[in-house]
């Protein structure tokens, strides 16, 4: 992870900006004018003006495209296209897929969902031999959508076989440094707050981020992979509304949303690292110290760019994550989704692996000087002006 300010993995420091705004004098230049125009204008998205106004963003989309396919051809990596309609899209607690039904040539239905990563089915690619893969993929998320969240996005995932969660970490500071170059832009900004892509990151363990920002010893309320949900009450809240209904993982996401998220990514790329095994979802847990997993965040001025694992290969523990996260999400949303038998068959065959999915419009919004997702998508979701 360690690497100078003025040089990536061998790269020298991007010396010449890209001019995506037209003869401005660099890619933040005008953009909250361009912006601004865009914003409350009676007419439809695919106006020649409003396309106009957007343009810019979208030149500059395609730049970072083109350069972090680039960097990845270098890498020796090879782009896989996986399928979208899938038997399970996930089995996390909170996140939402789109359903839909097949039907075949002899009337048979099937269920089926839009998929909320490329996760399952890359896993199974690493069974079946690839070593080194990464996907542009589009993929649906219901119950979201604002400056930072569409229904329908691009995440870039990619996965090494026989690496270490580390090397994942250090891909994904280089990508994010690549897209930066793309468009020449110097800093990221969003909100108030500003991000030098270039610069060593910080990194900072979420123990730590907890001590720091909101007083609490977030290791002292986990025992044996479990999260004391009253231990970590006690310590929250002052600084959080706990409710009675509040889980461990509610009371965790509370803090870190409202004390830590704002924290990180100031000045500098901040990767948040060693995840409480809690919310190891399919992250291994780290063999030094059982009370934290290989997960990794990586964030810009306050926005997650990126969440990465040193990948789980137990089939019988994530299942039984999966079992638990799905009783959840019952209990709460009165919804299920299936387990996916052929990912779970192919977790147990696959290589010791690291991967991440990292939100590609965000990181376009933020390395372009955009202020919101929908500036950088060349059609924004279906039904909206």
């Amino acid at each position: 992870m360690q690497r100078k300010s003025n040089n990536i993995n061998g790269v020298s420091r991007f010396p010449a900006p890209v001019d995506w705004f037209g003869g401005r004098a660099s890619a933040v230049a005008g953009s909250e004018a361009l912006l601004m125009a865009d914003i409350d204008q009676p007419s439809p998205w695919w106006s020649p003006a409003r396309h106009a106004d957007r343009k810019p963003f979208l030149m500059a989309r395609s730049a970072i495209t083109r350069a972090v396919r680039a960097w990845f051809d270098e890498q020796g990596f090879s782009e896989v296209e996986t399928g979208i309609l899938q038997v399970s899209p996930g089995n996390e607690t909170h996140l939402h897929a789109p359903r839909t039904e097949i039907v075949g040539g002899d009337g048979t239905r099937a269920t089926r969902y839009l998929r909320t990563s490329p996760e399952f089915a890359a896993k199974k690619l690493l069974a079946a031999g690839e070593a080194k893969i990464f996907e542009f993929a589009r993929v649906f998320r219901d119950r979201e959508r604002g400056d930072l969240h569409l229904p329908e996005f691009t995440m870039l995932e990619w996965y090494r076989a026989e690496a270490s969660y580390d090397a994942i970490m250090a891909d994904t500071i280089v990508v994010i440094a690549h897209a930066a170059q793309a468009t020449g832009i110097g800093r990221f900004s969003f909100r108030g707050r500003t991000a030098d892509p270039f610069a060593e990151p910080e990194l900072l363990t979420v123990a730590q981020a907890f001590e720091r920002f909101a007083g609490i010893d977030l290791l002292a309320t986990i025992s044996n992979g479990e999260g004391d949900r009253g231990a970590l009450a006690a310590g929250a809240s002052a600084r959080v509304r706990v409710t009675d209904d509040d889980t461990w993982s509610d009371i965790f996401s509370k803090v870190l949303v409202e004390h830590v998220e704002p924290k990180l990514g100031q000045g500098r790329l901040t990767v948040l690292f060693e995840y409480p095994s809690p919310e190891a979802a399919l992250a291994r847990t780290k063999a030094a110290d059982p009370r934290v997993a290989e997960r990794f965040e990586v964030y810009a001025c306050g926005v997650e760019l990126a969440n990465g694992f040193g990948e789980l290969t137990d089939a019988a523990e994530q299942r039984r994550r999966f079992a638990a996260a799905m009783d959840e999400k019952a209990r709460r949303y009165g919804e299920r989704y299936p387990l996916d038998e052929d990912f779970l068959a192919a977790v147990a065959a696959m290589p010791p692996s690291s991967g991440v999915a990292l939100g590609f419009d965000r990181l376009v919004m933020l390395a372009s000087g955009a202020l919101r997702v929908d500036q950088v998508v060349w059609t924004p979701p279906a039904g909206e002006p």
